[in-house]
């Protein structure tokens, strides 16, 4: 007889766990498959050992470097993902749907790579400025920073992503230099232990920055502080328990819940059977209907539909799930797995059963439901189900109960008002869809929509051509939901970073700030040298290297040269009696003109370090420039990123941003940018 492995914990650098405990069965056909571990979890150790190894050793790290870190463990995650998928597989997953887990995971990694690389400084703090100017003479000022809090984040997971559902939190709390204890659903924590089994031994980990409880939280939570986070993904009312744990309230430690809600998909009533948003429609419920079997917090639960147009969708769904091969993955033609197990199965019944009563059943189990493959008979299959709800405003159990399966309810309403009305009755949901064909509904519908929404996907013919889905939360974008859904936001882009980041309001002298934040404050002390800023390896530039320029005067010939080469005929630059009616009361010089004359005087020709001038940001102009204004420009470096990158000789290159103020003969600010460059390193 084989032997069945016992799933172990990863604490304070160790694998814990011998002891065979609480049985875990497959999902296709309840074979014995894991156990977990007897062995107590000592949490004053895993505490201890994130704030005294982990913190440390990230911190040793900066924004940037942990950034090329997570690129490097998704890149050895992605060569491993085979081993990953022959595992999925025992969740009852289908190849596509552990494709979203597994290769949606590493994409998560990927993606925040790519954003901290972009977005965060070579440092442990961020400046979320602008500073601002707190007296009248500049010498005090305000500004934001985000700094690493030196807590830990408790990472408690659903079972239905068991390497998303971590990753997606590991990737932001990691390049915020918090460790991770990460708490996996036990019914598919043998997944997510493969999953950091593979990442402890990438050895790309610092020593602490991640740890694995099987199991039981025991008292974990007793033992977090203000400095920690605690996140939480799974049932709202286990969101809400957790909420108003006594320790969590006694230390305010911030807790973000992201929990299964009652999302919807709106059919418009501009759209008709004959439109391709129609077939559209349809096709987005049944997909979000079947795949991982509709154990997705974002699958749509709720299908609202005009009332003329019931019975046509509800045809065209029956006719798609009739044409669904659930079973055994692993059966060639195989579209839709099982559920996640037996206690699952029993679950989502019992649910199904509070939908049906006062509603129809338009397709179920009766509908020819016999799951594909050897020994399935025991798997924790469910049948597709569709119900109808005919008067969704008196029916609160469609808006109440989830059975967090393959099923949804079509509900219908009269008018879009209505239809607005029963999205929001889920009382807060992490995603709705509206398909319409009609610019002026979207502008209508969306702005209600949001506010009981965390995410509103508009979908037409010209969006489906990249449409990632209703279902697909995307790394760039807020997942999330107000009320029911958790109140939290996860992913997000740098925002998810933020999250983990604790924000300081510092004032001081412009000086003192830009020692701080690391990146030059206006009104702060400059260095002024002989050898121009654009000379200087990348190495060799400090922020506040400036320049201050040579003076030129704007003439009539500099605008009419500048139109002929731009093309630019603006009234206000040549027509001298109509700009004499303007505010300005007088012809004025391009904008575009001024910033090419600035660049001419801050400009150094010769070839040297400076490689190239890749954009502008926070453009203004202030003060119009006339004819006979004398202009010159202060030049001052403002940040450096290094992005540990090389071109393709093996020089290495970093970004500097450069702080650019053109003033006029009366001192005053004409306009103002900062200059992105690649300057190139001595090495």
């Amino acid at each position: 007889m084989t032997q069945v492995a016992t799933l172990q914990s990863f604490i304070g650098g160790r694998w814990i766990g011998n002891e065979a405990a609480l049985p875990l069965r497959g999902a296709l056909n309840n074979a014995l498959i894991y156990h977990t571990h007897a062995e107590q979890i000592d949490f004053d150790e895993a505490v201890t050992y994130a704030r005294k190894t982990g913190v440390p050793a990230l911190m040793k790290m900066d924004f940037q470097q942990r950034a090329a870190r997570l690129k490097a463990l998704a890149l050895y995650l992605l060569g491993r993902k085979e081993e990953l998928y022959a595992i999925s597989h025992l969740t009852g997953a289908t190849r596509a749907d552990s494709w979203v887990d597994i290769e949606g995971g590493t994409g998560t990694l990927f993606a925040y790579a790519s954003m901290g690389s972009r977005e965060l400084p070579s440092s442990n703090v961020l400046h979320e400025g602008p500073a601002m100017s707190l007296g009248k003479s500049g010498g005090f000022a305000g500004t934001h920073i985000l700094v690493p809090r030196g807590g830990l984040a408790v990472h408690i997971n659903a079972f239905n992503f068991p390497i998303w559902g971590l990753l997606e939190k590991f990737a932001p709390s990691f390049l915020a230099a918090m460790p991770c204890i990460g708490k996996p659903a036990t019914a598919t924590s043998y997944l997510t232990e493969a999953l950091v089994r593979m990442m402890h031994e990438s050895g790309l980990l610092p020593e602490g920055a991640l740890q694995l409880v099987i199991g039981s939280t025991g008292d974990l939570l007793d033992r977090v502080n203000g400095a920690d986070v605690v996140t939480f993904t799974g049932s709202a009312d286990t969101a809400a328990k957790l909420r108003a744990h006594r320790n969590l309230i006694a230390n305010s430690v911030p807790f973000t819940a992201e929990a299964d809600s009652l999302n919807c998909a709106i059919l418009a009533p501009d759209v008709t059977p004959d439109d391709a948003e129609f077939d559209l429609f349809v096709k987005e419920v049944a997909r979000e209907m079947t795949g991982k079997a509709g154990q997705k917090c974002t699958a749509i639960r709720r299908i609202l539909v005009p009332e003329s147009l019931v019975d046509a969708v509800g045809t065209r769904l029956r006719e798609r799930l009739a044409k669904v091969s659930v079973g055994d993955p692993s059966v060639e033609g195989v579209r839709m797995g099982a559920l996640a197990s037996k206690d699952q199965q029993r679950d989502v019944a019992e649910r199904v059963a509070l939908l049906a009563q006062g509603n129809e059943v338009l397709f179920g189990e009766r509908d020819g439901f016999s799951p594909i493959g050897i020994g399935v008979g025991e798997g924790a299959f469910h049948a597709p189900t569709l119900l109808l709800c005919r008067d969704g405003m008196r029916n609160d159990a469609v808006h109440d109960v989830e059975a967090f399966g393959p099923v949804s309810t079509i509900i219908s309403y009269d008018g879009i008002e209505q239809a607005m009305a029963l999205a929001a009755r889920g009382r807060g949901s992490l995603v709705s869809t509206l398909v319409t064909r009609d610019p002026a509904t979207a502008a209508y519908a969306v702005p209600m929509a949001a506010a009981s929404h965390g995410r509103v996907l508009i979908l037409d013919r010209e969006a489906s051509v990249d449409s990632t889905g209703h279902g697909s939360p995307l790394p760039q974008l807020k997942h999330g939901g107000p009320g029911r859904a958790g109140g939290g936001e996860e992913l997000g882009g740098i925002r998810a970073v933020r999250h983990f980041l604790q924000r300081a309001a510092v004032q001081g002298s412009p000086t003192m700030l830009a020692a701080v934040t690391g990146e030059y404050v206006r009104g702060a002390k400059v260095q002024e040298s002989e050898q121009h800023p654009f000379r200087k390896y990348f190495e060799d530039l400090k922020m506040g290297d400036s320049l201050l320029t040579h003076r030129r005067t704007v003439s009539e010939a500099d605008i009419v040269n500048f139109g002929g080469v731009s093309g630019d005929y603006f009234y206000m630059h040549f027509d001298d009696i109509a700009a004499k009616d303007t505010q300005f009361g007088k012809r004025i010089a391009h904008g575009y003109f001024v910033l090419s004359a600035a660049a001419g005087l801050f400009v150094s020709p010769a070839p040297g370090p400076v490689l190239a001038n890749y954009g502008l940001d926070n453009l203004r102009f202030i003060t119009p420039v006339a004819i006979g204004d004398t202009i010159r420009a202060r030049l001052t470096c403002k940040r450096k990123v290094d992005r540990n990158r090389t071109d393709d000789k093996g020089i290495g290159q970093g970004v500097v941003a450069w702080d650019v103020q053109v003033t006029n003969q009366n001192d005053e600010l004409v306009a103002s940018y900062d200059i992105l460059t690649l300057v190139m390193k001595r090495h």
